[in-house]
Formats: structure tokens, sequence, C-alpha cells
């Protein structure tokens, strides 16, 4: 029954993932039917992260005491009213509205849907069920966006939003009627919020959040262009390359979970950022051989899935009376970090004019978030021992 409920609130996250993905694989179509310039259509991408990093903390501090399913089944209702307002968006402000109700729904489902995986499944199988919530993401890359874009050229992409609300509300049932109830987080202070928030070990693991999602953002930001122009891989093979990886990314989200379980969520962040930070020195060594640099960037993308369910699981096993308020803390940041890593690498590619030195600077980057991590991580072991 259990793993039932897990995997449904895995195929809710994949549907409200799509919600974000898939607007900048439409995009130049959102701009034309709007008769709006390519510009201000990339706005509606930065609404969704500023709604989602900004508004997901807020909303799931306030509602941290209610029943888990009762917040599960308000951010799918108001997910699917900004579906439907997407659905009826005739100018760029009724968009730009919806965007914003997207990403906060989708954020607060999110951090919800991890904290409940959390407590349906023992300790010992906790890796395994945040990867699975994460497995929800990863597809959303892999079929949720090629699936949008495909509805776009057949209908029209406001019905992708359409069809995205009518799953959403059937998803909405299926919770409704199979996850029990689940209490909310115990009563916390602002005190004790406070100290949590002003722990090392809590902190700096933020911090391995921020450095990681900006190094990873450097080079996949501009996945496409480095792809073509660095590794010169022709477009018309673009799209099945990008399926491949998509497809790695999700058997690393799975296995990132088991390692959990198996070898604890340490071991396991510890490990996997440093096989992509070694793979992204490498990179840029073996651009003349396009075979390798693909090997490397699977390499690197299949560390970074599995470094997800690890780094969740983490937060969970710090602060499990605030893990809401955590995990929350955690999308948001991610959001800033992928918002800064776009701009240090368009930076880059604007003052070398190329981006073949972008994976140096990510490496740099996910460096000083594995010394985040190790802090966190030695920090965490002190106050583990540390005598009541």
């Amino acid at each position: 029954m259990h793993r039932m409920s897990i995997y449904t609130l895995a195929l809710g996250v994949f549907l409200t993932a799509t919600s974000e993905l898939v607007v900048s694989g439409i995009l130049n179509v959102i701009a034309e039917s709007l008769n709006i310039s390519l510009a201000l259509a990339g706005q509606l991408i930065t609404a969704y992260s500023l709604a989602f990093a900004i508004g997901t903390p807020v909303v799931v501090s306030v509602t941290a005491r209610l029943g888990r399913r009762k917040v599960l089944l308000g951010s799918l209702a108001l997910f699917i009213v900004g579906c439907l307002v997407s659905f009826g968006s005739s100018n760029i402000v009724i968009l730009m509205a919806s965007r914003v109700i997207l990403g906060i729904s989708a954020g607060v489902y999110l951090v919800v849907a991890l904290g409940v995986a959390a407590k349906l499944v023992p300790r010992e199988k906790l890796g395994s069920a945040i990867g699975t919530i994460i497995l929800g993401f990863s597809s959303a890359m892999i079929l949720g966006v090629p699936i949008g874009i495909a509805i776009t050229n057949w209908l029209n992409w406001q019905s992708i939003f359409l069809i995205l609300g009518l799953f959403s509300l059937g998803i909405t049932i299926v919770i409704w009627r199979l996850l029990p109830d689940i209490e909310g987080d115990a009563p916390v202070s602002f005190r004790q919020h406070f100290k949590l928030l002003g722990s090392i070990v809590v902190v700096s693991g933020l911090l391995l959040t921020l450095f990681r999602e900006t190094g990873n953002s450097i080079l996949f930001t501009y996945l496409t262009p480095y792809l073509q122009g660095s590794l010169h891989i022709k477009a018309s093979n673009i799209s099945i390359i990008m399926l491949g990886f998509g497809i790695f990314g999700a058997i690393a989200s799975r296995l990132g979970g088991y390692g959990v379980d198996r070898w604890g969520a340490a071991r396991v962040i510890t490990f996997s950022i440093a096989v992509h930070i070694a793979a992204l020195a490498v990179l840029p060594f073996v651009s003349d051989v396009p075979g390798i640099g693909l090997a490397l960037l699977a390499v690197i993308i299949f560390s970074m899935f599995a470094n997800g369910p690890a780094i969740q699981s983490y937060f969970i096993q710090q602060a499990p009376e605030s893990s809401n308020l955590v995990l929350s803390l955690n999308t948001s940041i991610v959001h800033l970090g992928l918002a800064a890593g776009a701009g240090a690498g368009g930076f880059m590619v604007s003052a070398a004019s190329t981006l073949q030195y972008n994976p140096w600077a990510a490496s740099f980057i996910l460096v000083i978030g594995l010394a985040a991590a190790l802090v966190s991580f030695t920090r965490g072991k002190k106050v583990a021992v540390k005598p009541a």
C-alpha cells in the first residue's frame, strides 16, 4: 500500500515538473502565439523560478502543522487552477500570473511529497523512497518535455496545461482515497527554527546545494551549444543524445536512493560529487574526441542525479522535526543556484567567446560545494556523539 502511495506521489511530481520544464521547449511557440519577443517570453521561466524559490518556504512554513494529505490536496488544487489559467491565457500578463501560481503549488507539492515519502517507509528504506520521488522529476525531463512539444505540434501549447490539469485531478482523487492521514511537523517555535537555520550542519549542507546547482547550471544551461560547438555533434543527433542522458538520469535517481540505504547519504554524496568534479575537469581535454566527451557527460549526469536523493535524505535525517522547512529552503536554493550558474556561464561565454572552459568553472564551483559538504558531515558527527 505504501509503495503505491509513493508511486502516486512520484506521478504527481512528474506532472508538476512537466509544467515547469515544458515551457523552455515551446518558448518560441508561446512568443509567436502571444505576439511578444522571445526575451519577454523567457521571463515566464524567471517568474516560475522566483515564485517557487520565494513562495514555497513561506507556504510550507505556514502549513507545517496541517495534515500532510490536506496540504498535498490543497497544493494540487492550486496547481489545477494554475493549469486552467494557463490554458485560458490570452496575453502575457495572465500567463505570467499562472506561472506564479504553478511555481508555488509545484514547489509545495514537491517538498511535502518528499516529507510524506520519508514518513511512509522505515528508516532503512528512506533513500529508495526519496529516489522514487526524484525519479518523477527526472522522468519529466525524459518524457514530459518531448510529449509537451508533440502536443503543441498536434493541437496547441495551451492544450498541454489542460491535459496536465486533468491528469492532476486524477492524482488528487487517488491521493484523497489512498494516502493515509499523516500528521504535520511537530510544533516548532521560531526560536527553534532560528537555531536550526543557524546550525553549521544545515547551513553548510544548504551551501552544498547552492554551489552544486550553480556549478551544474554553468554547463547544462548551455549544453546544446556545448555539444554542437565544443564536441562537434550534429544538430540532428542532439534529441537522441538528450534522451539517452535523460535515461541515465532516471536510472541514477533509483540507484542513488538504493545507495543511501546501503552506504548512507554522506558517502553517496561524497563519492558522486568527487566523480562529478573529476569528469568535469577532464572534459575540456577531450573535445576533439566526441565519443569520450559524450561518455564523460553521461558520467556527469549519472553522478548529478545519483546525488539528488542523497542530499534530500541527508536533510531529512539531520532535521527530522523540521524536515519540510529545510527541504523547502533547499528547493529554493536549487533555483537560486540555477539562476546564478546560468548568469555566470553566460558571462564566461561573452568574455571568452567559447563554451570550452565552462566545465572547468563548473568543476571549481563543485569543489567548493564538496568542501561545504565535508564540513557538514564532520560537524554532524560531532553533534551526533555529543553527550546530552
